[in-house]
């Protein structure tokens, strides 16, 4: 059995190492980037380090899988490194995988934060028994217009600085809206927000607990076509499966589909309860309208609680958590353990 790790937690004035193990706008939006990084510094009193990846343009990243794995080996393995953050996410990080070392990370363990498409390197962190964070970023929720949301200052706190994370609660109010970056006053601007109407609880009564594993449901996929590195099955057994969909807004028919697939595979029997962060309705590409972005959401979370009740009906089911896409947002630790406790209404991690 894998012993599981949760790397020490970083102290104020700390450095935290900043890579770019996916893609980097920091070319065309360097005023975001400095944003991130006087957040890291003046929020949390953190000093930022930047790794090599982060002078390398797309197209130099996209060319070099290697160097973005010697990033994240060369971050970790540094003593004077005390956590790892992406600048965001991308599409091609599956493609680094094969270039990293297991033997440097694990005996290295090293908090890292990211989301995305970072969710490949957060899982083949959980193989290895290390706990990692879905989110933050750079680009995004330490980049933010306006003001910070204390929703997200207060368990990037915890992610960054506590032994344990705890419980979680919802936030009062989101947004999905997409920010403007290629105005710099726009990050003066606060992006609009809409009440949050809380966690959707569905599928089992019972209370649970177990190891969480997931991340992007885009990437998930990836990581099923690849099956290069997917833990063992029977690892998978009484796990707590967390998911979310990204900016691309996939069709609901298609989150379907993959689960059902999953379901197929014998495997969405396995998970002792699932968790679905709330799913972004809008993008820079599609900004729909309110009513659009509502019935989106609706569709999703339906097609995911019907293919549940086929599948794992007796699993605890809890939609519209602050995790993935959406801000403010809730950093999870991945491979800690949670509890999910339907009676109460709660979400409690290690």
């Amino acid at each position: 059995m894998t012993v599981v790790t949760t790397p020490p937690p970083l102290e104020r004035g700390d450095n935290i190492a900043v890579i770019a193990p996916s893609s980097n706008p920091i070319e065309e939006y360097p005023h975001v980037y400095d944003r991130g990084l006087e957040r890291l510094r003046e929020v949390f009193d953190l000093e930022p380090v930047e790794f090599p990846t982060v002078a390398m343009g797309n197209e130099e990243l996209a060319d070099e899988p290697e160097a973005r794995a010697r990033d994240i080996m060369d971050a970790f393995a540094d003593p004077e490194i005390n956590g790892v953050i992406a600048l965001i996410g991308g599409n091609d990080q599956i493609r680094v995988l094969e270039h990293l070392d297991p033997k440097v990370l694990r005996a290295n363990p090293t908090r890292f934060y990211g989301y995305s498409d970072n969710t490949n390197l957060a899982l083949y962190l959980w193989n290895l028994g290390i706990v990692s964070y879905y989110g933050p970023c750079v680009f995004t929720e330490l980049a933010m217009d306006g003001e910070m949301f204390e929703h997200t200052i207060a368990y990037t706190e915890r992610a960054f600085f506590a032994n344990s994370f705890g419980e979680i609660q919802p936030a009062e109010r989101f947004t999905d809206e997409p920010g403007d970056w290629a105005d710099p006053d726009s990050l003066e601007q606060a992006r609009d927000t809409e009440a949050n109407p809380g966690w959707h609880w569905a599928g089992g009564d019972d209370p649970v607990s177990g190891r969480v594993w997931g991340g992007c449901l885009e990437i998930l996929d990836q990581q099923f076509l690849a099956d290069r590195y997917l833990p063992d099955e029977d690892d998978l057994e009484g796990t707590i499966l967390a998911l979310e969909t990204s900016g691309e807004l996939p069709d609901s028919r298609w989150v379907a589909g993959v689960l059902r697939a999953l379901g197929e595979r014998g495997l969405l029997e396995r998970f002792a309860g699932v968790l679905v962060g709330r799913p972004a309705a809008r993008s820079h590409l599609d900004d729909r309208p309110r009513e659009r972005r509502d019935a989106y959401r609706d569709q999703q979370r339906e097609a995911i609680e019907g293919v549940l009740e086929r599948y794992n009906p007796s699993a605890p089911l809890v939609c519209n958590v602050d995790f993935g896409h959406t801000w403010p947002t809730t950093p999870i630790p991945l491979g800690s353990v949670v509890e999910i406790d339907p009676e109460s209404e709660t979400i409690r991690f290690e």
